[in-house]
């Protein structure tokens, strides 16, 4: 059975569904771009272990997150964002040139292949190797650190979708039990410049909100 976690605004026989598991970081940053640019849609969450038979049947890789936008069906975070940025293209989360916007995908490229598989270690392997995942993922963010005092969002004065992306990973830092020291105090200010955010906060299911108490 599906669960519907929650309408964003109503348009009846309009609405846009998105099929996402209650925690995970890549359908986290779907439901941010969602809310970030105030789209109407309804957010449907489902067990990733029990798919019900109509997602399957709307999408044969059964993953999630899933959008169905009227009779578009699309799969992949990655592709979801940037399907939502050109169809709703205010307020932008992508700059306007293109070596800034090829820079910005270069940073969520890292992002994807820096960080989150360090968080699906955590998440899901022996204690071994999620210890050794902790600290990777921990040194990795602190090597950066400075990056986030040049300007208030990532290399940028406005929230882009590697902030998006950024942001799901750096909420579960405490949940991991992962702590960063003094010399990463950039990245604890920038998160929460990312937590305030109205985006942000409309994004948090019920779960996510319950790995910050």
């Amino acid at each position: 059975m599906l669960n519907t976690g929650y309408l964003r605004s109503v348009s009846p026989g309009n609405t846009m569904n998105l099929y996402t598991s209650a925690s995970s970081i890549e359908c986290h940053r779907t439901r941010i771009v969602l809310n970030e640019k105030d789209i109407v849609h309804k957010v449907v969450i489902v067990d990733p272990k029990k798919l019900p038979e109509d997602l399957i049947d709307l999408n044969p890789y059964g993953s999630l997150p899933t959008l169905v936008d009227r009779d578009l069906v699309l799969y992949n975070s990655r592709v979801i964002m940037e399907y939502l940025e050109e169809r709703f293209p205010h307020p932008p989360l992508m700059p306007v040139g293109p070596v800034q916007r090829a820079q910005t995908r270069l940073a969520l490229f890292q992002v994807e292949n820096d960080w989150y598989p360090l968080v699906d270690i955590i998440e899901t392997k022996g204690e071994k190797a999620v210890a050794k995942a902790k600290k990777d993922l921990t040194d990795s963010i602190t090597s950066i650190a400075e990056v986030f005092n040049t300007m208030p969002f990532f290399l940028s004065e406005e929230f882009t979708l590697v902030d998006a992306s950024i942001a799901p990973v750096l909420w579960r830092l405490r949940h991991y039990g992962i702590e960063l020291s003094k010399e990463a105090s950039s990245v604890n200010a920038y998160a929460d410049r990312l937590f305030e955010r109205e985006g942000f906060i409309l994004s948090l299911t019920e779960s996510e909100r319950e790995l910050r108490l």
